[in-house]
């Protein structure tokens, strides 16, 4: 008996030691599991395209069903998921892997990805390989109309939305691009916006492709029944529109949806937007507004949604383009005076950053300036990174830690995303400076080529590590406040009046920083001053411009007539004699 029981007693021990083994597999194989995340392997067919293709395939993951999963990537903390990797030569049938090795935001892999039930679909970014007249080669994706902007882009691949339960590891799941985003048709003339495209010889000789410029204009009441008239031209810089945009000759939508604005937390922002645009409208049209031509260049590229309307190693002859192809022949088609000291310009942002620029590099060709809420004019404060100083743009280095330095913010300081963060955006949408974003083409417009043919980088994207070597070519040809410190004597007397500059103490993408440095370089010059104006906004977030009577909800959608007063009495002012003051005063 006592012999059974100790039998009775091995067996147990040996069969715990089974399930031990069964438990302690498990375990091992669940560990392994987790240390690999869900894999897709994608594929297109020839019946959605012929191939073979190079681009960005990319992939995202939502778990917001309000849309689809490619318009709800951004730089927000709202974003949904994004992984991406290149692809060369992909041949239809053929599958590309997306796994653990592809560069991921907000989450930064695929085995970082949480358990749970997502909408997932693909994109390919398809690029074009471009034989630049210089013989570099690059592979670049096109603008087709849209801004460059990958998830609306024409031509572009993507696959139907699917709804699946990601655990990680597994087989992996197999997607397919069977769809094709259509053109975008092309706008139409009307009585008051008119169109015009030409094909630019210096940036066809530059890309080694035919390019094109192309601008909306909004011609002034009695444009057709006064031949006679010739008109100032004042181009409104910015980003990318289709069509003239903030201008409507009917009125507000009465069965338009209200939309809620996240940026300026105002409901039915949308019927504020069409109620406004058409108030303009009936401005423009009055009896007592002057008659002038204001022009929205379209003149997005392979690399961003416009070209900073400027001359760069990377984009080509933009701006002698812009000035010396495409101003003179809408000064000709729609009777323009066509000089300097009718020229006038304006824009926020990017266009703030433009409106500067042009001024200051083609100092005759206009009669002033207004810039709000430029991008950085002053590379000590690349927003708030000083390239020539800090060693390191994604943190603040003390003596025994980094502080996360960030990209954007509210007024009240709340922190929407860090400059690595936003880096780590535009890395999972593409490398090789490819991401269509903005740290991108900044280090597009402004650096030298590299040896790969793409723009050289003015820091490490995944470390944040600054290459001050190509900061000094940065400071040497874009640094607007030291090209204008540093040749004040030849151009003081250029553009003695016309530098206007307008920010908000709060700029959300701390764009104040570079115009306070900006604004004492302005306040020190002599013979001559500069004669012009810097004004700030209390409590003001990107972007304004000026108006202290008036919201940014409300004033962003008034540059066309903001500064009409201004560029009256500067012509009235500065017009040479026997200028024609009259024929557009009907």
């Amino acid at each position: 008996m006592r012999r059974e029981g100790y039998t009775r007693r091995i067996f147990a021990c040996m069969l715990n030691n089974m399930k031990i083994k069964t438990l302690l597999a498990a375990f091992l194989l669940a560990h392994v599991l987790a240390l690999h995340g869900q894999s897709f392997k994608v594929r297109y067919t020839a019946t959605a395209n012929a191939g073979p293709l190079d681009g960005r395939l990319m992939l995202i993951l939502s778990t917001d069903p309000g849309d689809e999963p490619r318009n709800q990537i951004n730089d927000t903390p709202r974003s949904q998921i994004i992984f991406g990797v290149t692809v060369d030569g992909w041949k239809a049938g053929e599958a590309e892997t997306i796994d653990d090795g592809a560069w991921g935001y907000p989450v930064h892999s695929l085995k970082d990805v949480p358990p749970g039930e997502y909408y997932v679909q693909a994109v390919l970014n398809k690029y074009e390989t471009f034989h630049r007249g210089d013989g570099t080669v690059v592979k670049l994706h096109m603008d087709q109309g849209e801004g460059q902007h990958w998830n609306i882009s024409p031509g572009n691949l993507i696959s139907k939305v699917r709804k699946l339960h990601i655990q990680g590891g597994g087989a992996p799941v197999e997607i397919a691009l069977t769809e094709v985003i259509p053109p975008i048709p092309a706008p139409k003339d009307t009585k008051y916006i008119r169109h015009i495209k030409i094909q630019s010889e210096r940036l066809t000789k530059f890309w080694g492709r035919p390019m094109y410029l192309s601008a909306s204009i909004l011609v002034p009441e009695g444009f057709d029944e006064h031949p006679e008239a010739r008109f100032p031209l004042i181009i409104f810089h910015g980003h990318f529109n289709a069509d003239f945009d903030g201008f409507r000759e009917t009125p507000p939508d009465p069965n338009l949806k209200p939309e809620y604005s996240d940026r300026f937390h105002l409901a039915g922002y949308n019927r504020i937007e069409q109620e406004e645009a058409y108030k303009f409208y009936k401005t423009w049209t009055g009896a007592k507004f002057p008659r002038m031509l204001i022009v929205d260049i379209q003149h997005a590229n392979p690399y961003y949604d416009d070209s900073y309307a400027v001359n760069s190693a990377n984009l080509g002859p933009y701006g002698d383009a812009i000035e010396y192809e495409l101003l003179p022949a809408i000064e000709k088609q729609f009777r323009g005076i066509g000089q300097g000291w009718a020229r006038f310009t304006y824009g926020g942002s990017t266009g703030g950053w433009e409106a500067l620029a042009v001024q200051i590099f083609y100092p005759d060709d206009y009669n002033g300036s207004f810039a709000a809420c430029p991008d950085p004019i002053d590379f000590h404060a690349f927003t708030n990174i000083d390239l020539y100083e800090d060693k390191n743009a994604f943190f603040l280095e003390g003596a025994h830690k980094r502080v996360a330095q960030p990209a954007m913010r509210d007024y009240l300081g709340h922190t929407f995303i860090t400059t690595e963060e936003n880096n780590r955006y535009e890395l999972a949408l593409g490398d090789h400076g490819r991401s269509g974003e903005q740290f991108d083409i900044w280090q597009a417009v402004y650096g030298p080529e590299g040896k790969d043919g793409y723009p050289q980088p003015i820091f490490d994207k995944a470390t944040g590590e600054i290459d001050h070597k190509v900061a000094e070519y940065w400071r040497a040809h874009y640094d607007l406040e030291s090209i204008l410190e540093h040749n004040w004597q030849t151009l003081g007397p250029k553009l003695e009046g016309k530098i206007h500059i307008y920010v908000g103490y709060d700029d959300t993408y701390f764009l104040n920083n570079a115009v306070y440095l900006m604004d004492d370089f302005l306040k020190s010059t002599k013979n001559p001053a500069y004669g012009g104006e810097v004004l700030y906004g209390p409590r003001a977030e990107h972007c304004w411009n000026g108006d202290f009577n008036l919201p940014n909800a409300y004033s962003r959608l008034h540059y066309n007539t903001m500064y009409v007063d201004k560029i009256l009495d500067r012509m009235a002012k500065t017009a040479p004699p026997g200028a024609d003051l009259t024929s557009w005063r009907y």
